[in-house]
């Protein structure tokens, strides 16, 4: 079987063939680092590493790149409302690039917690302000864009297929056309659609990055930034581009304007600019799709003010167990959050760390391997076996990224039915975990260390004699009924408790025990 992705132009499964053979360039969507990233964000991005290591797990040599997007983009994506940036820096007292450096930052952090891989460039907006100057005079001298109160306009009206990835239709985008109400937020525009491809001083006063071009003293609108990034990195046509499935309609749309505006007759000969269009559905609250605007969400691992929100972290999760809650849903479909979806996930990710680290505790007694932490990953490469749930897993993954299909591939797997050897067992785990990314042999290796501790402690009855047996007793069961009502800063604070007066407690399979 090979790779087939769904194309959102055209709306149909195509199987995947590389301008390049043996080679992908892809360019996904990154961050506007004026704020946190929720989880809903960090979905997309969870897509894009599945897809990356997919990609790199059927042999492609694949060059990724993400932008960073620290200048001009509104609030709203059609050029409406304030600069993202602008407003954080003054909300926070601090100079743009200093929001910008502190949420990359933060960014970093979360997706590494998540096991994602980094892309192999990530390029700031700031940094190739050159880049776009140059190209924007490109879709100029095609005839693609006018002048109005100081800002340089993109005119759809000149690409006859804008809209096309949307499925809108061009005629009732122009201004005037049929009989839809239509709101135009900035009357210098011909038409509604029409966006801005460079900025000066007539839309903002004391725009706080300002750089010369031909067009005046100005900034550049948002969605230059990703085609002239893409085009510096992966050429003038390109494999891949991702992106969350709010970017169809316009900023994807006006990317593929523009960017295709900038060609001359031999490279629209070549044809598209995009060959593959992929993007990742929502994540769902029960109140709908979760937004920064709205002043409460959700993020990783970064504490936030009650009003705010919260984050995983602070509620007793792993980012792993976050991951491990993606994966079980497919990038396409919309994906409801709860956090009993996630605590069945947290369960779900033990229960097969623990099967994984009862084959790790075979592997050594019947074949002494002599596996560790260390050397696992030595030891297990070298082993060429294939299993039949390896071979689900694959097929899985090269039906458009079926995760669901994947992840039940590497639980039967872990399961270690069917006679298979231990080795051979994890050598397939292995392999299924550099797509997976979920660290579950590493994992493993953490419980066979707890299940030694737990054997160590001395059981219940030798507590007999300590004259605070029954008040220590009371507190860990407190705790563990805190635990079990996510009451999560109650059970902290009793361990927290307990450990200053030198006691340790201690989780297992069969409940909480505790030793001086």
């Amino acid at each position: 079987m090979s790779l087939k992705l769904f194309n959102t132009m055209g709306r149909k499964m195509e199987e995947f063939h590389p301008i390049t053979e043996g080679h992908v360039g892809f360019y996904g969507c990154g961050p506007t680092v004026y704020n946190y990233a929720h989880i809903g964000n960090l979905r997309a991005y969870v897509f894009l590493d599945v897809l990356d290591k997919t990609l790199k797990l059927l042999g492609y040599d694949i060059k990724h790149v993400m932008n960073i997007t620290d200048v001009g983009h509104l609030t709203g994506d059609g050029d409406d409302g304030e600069d993202k940036m602008k407003k954080s820096a003054e909300e926070r007292h601090q100079s743009v690039l200093e929001v910008a450096r502190f949420y990359t930052d933060a960014f970093m952090k979360d997706i590494d917690a998540l096991n994602i891989r980094h892309p192999d460039v990530i390029c700031k907006a700031t940094e190739h302000i050159p880049e776009m100057i140059e190209l924007i005079k490109k879709i100029e001298a095609n005839g693609h864009t006018y002048m109005a109160g100081g800002n340089l306009y993109y005119d759809i009206s000149t690409y006859p297929d804008y809209g096309k990835l949307a499925n809108l239709n061009l005629d009732e985008l122009k201004a005037g056309a049929g009989k839809r109400k239509v709101v135009v937020v900035d009357e210098n525009k011909r038409n509604p659609g029409d966006f801005v491809l460079w900025f000066t001083n007539s839309k903002f006063e004391d725009q706080a990055m300002t750089w010369d071009s031909p067009w005046g003293r100005g900034y550049p609108g948002w969605h230059i930034e990703c085609s002239a990034m893409s085009m510096k990195y992966l050429g003038k046509h390109i494999d891949i581009h991702t992106g969350g499935i709010d970017h169809v309609p316009v900023h994807h749309t006006n990317e593929i304007a523009q960017s295709e505006g900038s060609f001359d007759e031999a490279e629209r000969a070549k044809g598209p600019w995009v060959k593959y269009w992929l993007h990742n559905e929502f994540l769902i609250l029960e109140g709908g799709k979760m937004s920064k605007s709205s002043g409460h969400f959700i993020t990783l691992q970064t504490s936030l003010p009650a009003e705010k929100g919260f984050s995983l972290k602070d509620k007793g999760y792993e980012p792993l167990d976050y991951r491990f809650f993606l994966l079980g849903g497919h990038y396409r479909k919309q994906l409801v959050f709860s956090l009993d979806a996630l605590e069945s996930a947290k369960n779900g990710r033990a229960a097969l760390n623990q099967r994984v680290a009862k084959l790790i505790a075979r592997a050594n007694d019947e074949e002494k391997l002599g596996l560790t932490k260390e050397n696992f990953a030595d030891i297990l490469g070298k082993i060429d076996y294939k299993s039949e749930n390896f071979e689900k897993f694959k097929q899985g993954l090269e039906n458009d990224l079926a995760t669901p299909v994947a992840m039940a591939a590497i639980q039967k797997e872990a399961a270690g039915k069917g006679g298979v050897k231990a080795s051979d067992a994890l050598s397939s785990i292995l392999k299924m975990d550099a797509v997976l990314s979920l660290d579950v042999i590493k994992n493993a290796f953490d419980v066979l260390d707890k299940q030694q501790k737990i054997a160590a402690v001395p059981a219940a009855d030798d507590h007999a004699g300590d004259p605070e047996a029954d008040e220590i007793n009371a507190l860990v069961a407190e705790r563990t009924a805190a635990k079990k009502n996510k009451d999560f800063a109650r059970a902290d604070e009793i361990r927290n408790q307990l450990a200053a007066r030198g006691i340790t407690i201690v989780d297992g399979p069969n409940g909480a025990v505790w030793h001086r």
